[in-house]
């Protein structure tokens, strides 16, 4: 019972991180129907801003460790918004127009183009971080069967519902939402009812880019470390999250994350490790089998 809470709590945390990378995911293919191969390294890229960000702030400038997360974590998300709005401009609003598949190339560039630029600048060898936040609240057990409860993953947790409810907030109830909610349904009628759908694009990448950064800045507060390469796979299973949840949907995308997250932990836990990501991926095969869709996904309707 012990090993099931531990890992529980465990597969939550991690699970976590990918709905945050996954809601970005779900919003840029909602709004152009792409998808976008470079967000994963974009996430990767906002774990590097917070490690630097982090260490200027504290080293340099003394601040203490809990008022320096808060600044990382606003100023990770303008910096990597800001990266994604000219990603955006650069390599994907120049194609938009022309056939399905060269948005897609572009975006799987761009994920090299980022994997490498990181790699020369930072180097290759994994860039660890002092702990950010420590301490452990004991749920239940004694000894080596004690079940644990970090204040990092708290703060993951937490931090994922309050962004989901923003975002969510944000998409249903405000003027950008009801852009963005138009823009999916038909770009060309936005457009001739006055909304500016460029701009709206290129707020969706920044609003996507903000929550890989705090994905980022969670994952390097979890794990103390990051690496230029850490962008391909927790992107691949964070649009497999996203897939899972039903892509479009940003409730979705999160409880995709968790399954994904849960399905990892579960499996490392009481099989062996080596097959925890074959084990994600069979369960998405199969969920789609019945639920072509995913979860919280809504049937395509084809326009006539």
């Amino acid at each position: 019972m012990e090993v099931f809470l531990q890992q529980l709590i465990n597969g939550l945390t991690l699970g976590s991180i990918y709905g945050l990378i996954a809601i970005g995911y779900t919003m840029v293919f909602g709004i152009i129907g792409m998808v976008n191969f470079a967000h994963g390294d974009v996430f990767m890229v906002g774990g590097f801003i917070a490690l630097i960000l982090f260490m200027l702030i504290t080293a340099w400038l003394g601040v203490a460790v809990i008022p320096a997360l808060i600044l990382v974590l606003v100023c990770g998300m303008a910096l990597t918004g800001l990266w994604n709005w000219t990603i955006e401009r650069v390599a994907y609003r120049p194609l938009r127009g022309s056939f399905r598949l060269a948005p897609l190339i572009s975006a799987i560039g761009m994920s090299i183009f980022l994997s490498n630029l990181v790699q020369v600048i930072q180097g290759p060898r994994n860039k660890p971080l002092p702990p950010m936040i420590q301490g452990t609240i004991t749920v239940m057990g004694e000894g080596s069967n004690t079940v644990v409860l970090a204040y990092k993953q708290i703060v993951i947790m937490v931090v994922t519902a309050l962004l989901l409810a923003v975002f969510w907030w944000l998409v249903q109830k405000t003027p950008l939402g009801r852009a963005q909610r138009a823009c999916e349904q038909d770009r060309k009628m936005a457009a001739l009812l006055g909304i500016d759908v460029d701009r709206t694009i290129s707020i969706t990448f920044v609003i996507g880019a903000a929550l890989a950064a705090v994905a980022g800045v969670m994952y390097l507060m979890y794990y103390g470390v990051v690496n230029f390469a850490d962008g391909f796979v927790p992107g691949v299973k964070a649009f497999t999250a996203a897939v899972l949840g039903g892509i479009g949907s940003l409730p979705g995308a999160v409880i995709g994350g968790l399954l994904i997250g849960l399905i990892e932990t579960m499996w490392s836990a009481y099989f062996t490790i080596d097959y925890k990501d074959v084990a994600a991926f069979s369960i998405l095969a199969i969920t789609l089998i019945f639920l072509p869709t995913g979860i919280l996904g809504r049937p395509e309707v084809e326009k006539v």
